[in-house]
């Protein structure tokens, strides 16, 4: 091979690598928006150490009224109610309803089900989320985390929903106020919806992905998490 022949090669290999890279950047961020969310370590947080097993005692918050704030509405201008790095839970209640299963615990960080005509949910939640929040401000805060996931997804592209804010399964409950972003319009694409919230005093985030074959049994399937889903307050 000559040396002009061999440049070219090692050109054309160059611009397969590049284009095998970009191809496998945004099969990685369609994974993420797919089922799970992602996990961001908050710069200022202490490095973990080795614990000293101790007697478990409480957690109590000064000021923080538990009850009373499980007992309200949770919108994003409530936020700053809740007590500063307790986390928020999630409810498995949509192991309870017919027609689901369990599909997996803890798989990745997220509790997953299985519908019997198709559909997929995946609840997760995680802490040390203070990098994304916008002290102050949980809509700007959960449009960081979106973005965080998916740089081109913007706040124009969500919409607002709601979620159970703890109470008894099946039971009336105040509501917590959450963004969700849908997709699978196209023809043969599973359709999705993806539910967030990052709490910025709370410093975590609750993320739930629900994918179905199609619009129809989504509309099913967000009925039923949203119905049956609860995000749990902090009860300290």
């Amino acid at each position: 091979m000559t040396a002009t022949a061999a440049a070219g090669a090692g050109s054309h290999r160059a611009r397969s690598v590049r284009r095998g890279s970009r191809a496998f950047l945004a099969l990685a961020v369609a994974t993420a928006l797919a089922g799970c969310s992602v996990g961001i370590p908050d710069p200022a947080a202490p490095k973990a150490v080795p614990a000293t097993p101790t007697l478990a005692t409480p957690t109590v918050t000064p000021g923080y009224d538990a009850a009373a704030v499980a007992a309200k509405d949770m919108p994003f201008t409530a936020g700053e109610t809740l007590a500063a790095g307790v986390p928020i839970q999630l409810s498995d209640g949509l192991r309870e309803v017919r027609g689901w299963k369990p599909g997996g615990e803890n798989v990745a960080g997220a509790n997953r089900y299985v519908k019997e005509d198709g559909c997929v949910a995946s609840a997760k939640v995680r802490t040390n989320q203070s990098a994304l929040a916008v002290t102050g401000n949980d809509r700007a805060s959960t449009e960081a985390l979106f973005q965080y996931l998916d740089a081109s997804i913007l706040p124009g592209y969500l919409k607002p929903a709601t979620l159970r804010w703890g109470g008894e399964p099946g039971e009336p409950a105040p509501r917590v106020e959450v963004l969700v972003i849908t997709g699978g319009e196209r023809a043969g694409a599973r359709a999705t919806a993806i539910y967030a919230r990052l709490f910025s005093k709370a410093g975590s985030s609750v993320y739930l992905s629900v994918s179905c074959p199609d619009a129809r049994t989504l509309a099913a399937a967000r009925a039923d998490a949203e119905a049956r889903i609860a995000v749990v307050p902090p009860s300290a």
